[in-house]
């Protein structure tokens, strides 16, 4: 399993578009993947899930990855998250 913990920088926090496309991103990964705040942890590759975090600015998320392509789906959401949040 590896992890990823990131601070959201964005003023409107984790909303509607950059949560689709976090999800579209990760379907493409075999490997389970998780998103978390504050203890709850839901499923990344889901929409409702992502949203039901409501992660403000200044708040940390924890990103899991377990599987096959654990590695690769970590250093995408890194990429991803640095560039879009």
């Amino acid at each position: 399993m590896k992890e990823y913990k990131y601070i959201i920088t964005d003023p409107e926090g984790i909303h509607a578009r950059p949560a689709g496309e976090l999800v579209k991103l990760l379907k493409s990964y075999q490997s389970g993947i998780t998103i978390g705040k504050d203890g709850k942890y839901v499923d990344a590759k889901r929409i409702l899930g992502v949203m039901s975090l409501a992660v403000k600015q200044g708040q940390e998320i924890t990103m899991t990855a377990s599987g096959e392509d654990e590695e690769a789906a970590i250093a995408a959401i890194e990429a991803f998250l640095h560039e879009t949040m």
